[in-house]
C-alpha cells in the first residue's frame, strides 16, 4: 500500500527549515539536493540565483513517515504562497498503483505534471484535485534494490 507524507514548499529558506527540523526530530536526510545538481530540463539551465536553493530534501521521522520539501523554482514561473505551500505526497509501491492513484484522484482537477519518468529514477506526477488540494505521486523504480 502507498505511504503518504507532507511536502512543503519554501521561498528560499528550505535548507534552514530542514536543518531546524533535523535538530528537533534527529536522524539523517535520506536525500538532499540543490537545483545546481539538477540536469538541464527542456533546454532550461539553472540561473545562478537559484543554484544553491533546495531542489528536494527528505527527512525520515519514523519508519513510515518523512517530511519532504523544496524551495520554489521561481525561474520556471512558480511562486510560493504561504498557507498554500503544502502538497500531499504519495509514494506508491508499483508503477501501476501510481497510475491508478493519479488517475483516480486527479479526476475533475488540474494536471501539473503528468506521470512520467523523472531524472532521479522515479516515476512522478503532480496535480491539484477538484477540491483544490495539491498532490504528488511518486514510484521509486529502484526501491526494492
Amino acid at each position: 500500500m502507498a505511504t503518504v507524507n507532507s511536502y512543503i514548499t519554501y521561498n528560499g529558506n528550505c535548507e534552514e527549515a530542514f536543518h531546524f527540523y533535523k535538530s528537533v526530530f534527529g536522524g539523517e536526510f535520506s536525500y538532499f539536493g540543490k537545483f545546481k545538481n539538477m540536469p538541464i530540463l527542456e533546454g532550461k539551465t539553472c540561473p545562478p540565483g537559484d543554484a544553491e536553493k533546495i531542489m528536494h530534501v527528505s527527512l525520515p521521522i519514523s519508519t513510515e513517515t518523512a517530511i519532504m520539501g523544496s524551495d520554489i523554482f521561481e525561474s520556471f514561473g512558480a511562486k510560493t504562497v504561504y498557507g498554500n505551500n503544502f502538497s500531499v505526497s504519495i509514494n506508491a509501491e508499483s508503477k501501476e498503483e501510481a497510475d491508478k492513484l493519479y488517475d483516480a484522484l486527479s479526476i475533475g482537477g488540474k494536471v501539473g505534471m503528468p506521470m512520467e519518468d523523472a531524472f532521479w529514477g522515479g516515476y512522478f506526477g503532480t496535480f491539484t484535485d477538484k477540491f483544490g488540494v495539491k498532490w504528488m505521486v511518486n514510484f521509486e523504480k529502484n526501491q526494492g534494490e
